[in-house]
């Protein structure tokens, strides 16, 4: 079976050497064992997303020398798949509908919480509500006590990435008291990064998800979700994130390391990949 690896770029401001670097990592994986690298663009967030930040993309992985497979998948385009991965959880019991804004979230916590993949863990105000009861701009959130009762067994996940590799196996009371109640479906975009990356992977037949390690605690809810809607199971590999002279991570807003400024000052493609020490 051929390796298969992505890269999922949103389309909301220039690609900077952290995009760079986990691209590179994925394209490279995939050619050096024959395998596949396809490209997806996460346009799922219309509000924030750019056709001229798209353009972008392919301009600036061309520049690169990496090459994907066509056609090229986006997420604006896959709604239909979101919707009815949601539905089989919705027919099953497993979610609710719920107004909270952050500010309710923040209101409604005892005690501040730093909180785990989306930030603190929900506190279930309206956790009660059923979905009959569901209104145009509420969100969508999995019942995680539920979720983890109708699966039983313990799950686990392969990870190769220098920081966390081996075999992990998932903590419900880690995703209880840390994930808790995720959303999978926000206002206005249909679906949330969760589900709509975990059906997006399956579909593409991603064999090894190749991304940043400050997404590694988001795994636990991905292979969940792929348990739960009988999905197959890659590998994952966490890499490094690339960082500033002050040890923060490269942000879109940080112009002075995106790709486009240092292809207008003569720096080439391997002076690139020097650069982040590939």
């Amino acid at each position: 079976m051929a390796l298969i690896t992505r890269f999922a770029p949103s389309p909301t401001g220039p690609l900077h050497l952290g995009h760079a670097y986990a691209a590179i990592v994925a394209h490279d994986m995939a050619r050096s064992a024959g395998g596949r690298f396809q490209l997806r663009i996460e346009d799922i967030d219309q509000s924030r997303s750019r056709a001229e930040w798209e353009e972008a993309i392919f301009d600036d992985l061309d520049w690169l020398g990496l090459s994907w497979e066509s056609p090229v998948w986006r997420q604006s385009q896959r709604l239909p798949a979101y919707h009815a991965a949601l539905d089989q959880l919705i027919a099953r019991g497993l979610c609710y509908p719920c107004r909270c804004r952050r500010a309710d979230i923040r209101a409604a916590l005892a005690a501040p919480q730093e909180g785990g993949p989306d930030g603190p863990c929900y506190p279930g105000t309206c956790r009660q509500r059923p979905m009959h009861e569901a209104e145009p701009g509420d969100a969508i959130r999995l019942n995680m006590a539920r979720a983890l009762a109708e699966i039983g067994a313990p799950l686990s996940f392969a990870e190769t990435g220098p920081q966390h590799a081996g075999i992990h196996v998932l903590s419900e009371e880690w995703l209880l008291a840390t994930c808790g109640d995720v959303v999978l479906s926000r206002r206005g975009m249909g679906a949330a990064y969760h589900l709509a990356v975990v059906v997006d992977d399956a579909a593409q037949e991603i064999s090894v998800v190749t991304r940043g390690e400050d997404l590694f605690a988001a795994t636990a809810i991905h292979r969940l979700l792929q348990a739960l809607l009988e999905l197959p199971v890659p590998t994952w590999h966490h890499h490094r994130l690339i960082r500033d002279d002050a040890g923060k991570r490269l942000a879109k807003r940080d112009d002075a390391r995106a790709l486009a400024r240092y292809r207008a000052e003569g720096v080439g493609p391997g002076d690139i990949r020097q650069m982040l020490d590939l």
